[in-house]
């Protein structure tokens, strides 16, 4: 059987060389006799592992020594938790901008806890831009500032950052993290979620300021507090083992292969150039972002007809282009390009949608 071009949001493509590193290593991970699924997170063999996982992320992110790596359980949906915890609490104030609905469910979490404050709003139009803000308007007291770096639903992404003076910025960066360079020392927090850009779902990559680690509300569950992974390496308890190990084999993939974040980024402007540029001179497919503030990662894409839509869902998928459908809450169609999409993926869905113009226009 052939493999199919997989345009899921997540869990999203990998690269098939890390795939087939891991099918081989299966059973016995280099000579030890044990596959990571199996092995003990306290053996040697696993410390080299999330060692080697976290100081190849270093390398490739280019991350300060003050920064804290850790490798988190809980997805996302935790780190709308853990955040206002964790850093709200000097003033328990926190601004924050809705670009989308994980923006939007991060600030309702917050507000459980903390006085969180939406300062600027996408919404009025689909959450399709990213909002101009006005630095007058911003909590001047805020423990942090929040942002969604990219927004895997609606395809858009910050290309410039909120200008935040103290006030640490934090980002989700989980649908766009090590796409291209970013400058780690701008932020207080970044956290990603690995199913889009990394590893299989069930690790959750957490880099943190040191001065932000030790302050967590009093009643802070232990698993929440971020310093109690810091302290221990990520090894408080069971972490998932096989999807940092998959970690580890990404970023051997994106030094090696690639060349680096730089390398990277080029790789995927060309890939999505591509798509833009079909788009753009269309007759029958449009895209529904301001052009602005496209994504790199997330490309969503309508033809103005839910039942073309549809078709264009099922034919695409019967060419062995999978997973093209839009979110649920917006409809249409959406091209996930992440790292691991080669650019023959793209070019294959280009020209099957100048076919399926030709036939449909």
């Amino acid at each position: 059987m052939s493999r199919v071009y997989n345009f899921s949001a997540g869990p999203s493509v990998l690269p098939e060389s890390v795939l087939n590193k891991a099918a081989a290593e299966m059973l016995d991970y280099e000579g030890c006799g044990q596959s990571v699924m199996e092995m003990s997170h306290r053996s040697k063999v696993f410390q080299g592992i999330i060692d080697s996982a976290e100081s190849l992320l270093r390398e490739v992110m280019n991350i300060p020594d003050n920064y804290k790596v850790m490798f988190m359980q809980g997805g996302g949906f935790t780190q709308f938790a853990c955040v206002p915890l964790n850093l709200g609490n000097k003033n328990k104030k926190a601004d924050y901008v809705l670009t989308g609905q994980w923006a939007t469910k991060a600030y309702k979490e917050a507000a459980r806890y903390i006085d969180a404050k939406a300062i600027a709003s996408s919404k009025d139009k689909t959450f399709s831009y990213i909002p101009k803000l006005d630095p007058d308007t911003f909590t001047k007291d805020a423990d942090y500032f929040y942002i969604c770096m990219n927004n895997t639903i609606y395809g858009t992404v910050y290309h410039e950052l909120p200008q935040t003076g103290d006030v640490p910025l934090v980002a989700d960066i989980s649908s766009c993290i090590m796409s291209q360079p970013i400058d780690v020392s701008k932020f207080g927090l970044l956290f990603a979620g690995a199913q889009k850009n990394v590893a299989p779902a069930g690790v959750t990559i957490v880099i943190v300021r040191e001065d932000l680690l030790g302050n967590a509300m009093d009643f802070t569950p232990t698993m929440l507090d971020y310093k109690t992974h810091a302290d221990k390496g990520s090894l408080f308890n069971t972490p998932p083992c096989w999807q940092i190990y998959i970690t580890k084999l990404v970023l051997e993939w994106i030094k090696n292969d690639i060349g680096g974040l730089e390398k990277m980024k080029e790789r995927n402007e060309k890939k999505a150039n591509m798509l833009y540029d079909f788009l753009d001179n269309s007759n029958l497919f449009k895209g529904t972002v301001a052009k602005e503030d496209r994504s790199l990662m997330n490309v969503p894409f309508i033809t103005g007809n839910e039942e073309m839509d549809a078709k264009f869902v099922k034919e695409a998928a019967e060419n062995g282009l999978v997973n093209v459908k839009g979110h649920r809450t917006v409809g249409g169609m959406r091209a996930s390009i992440y790292n691991a999409m080669p650019v023959e993926g793209v070019e294959a869905l280009v020209k099957f949608m100048a076919d399926f113009e030709a036939r449909n226009a």
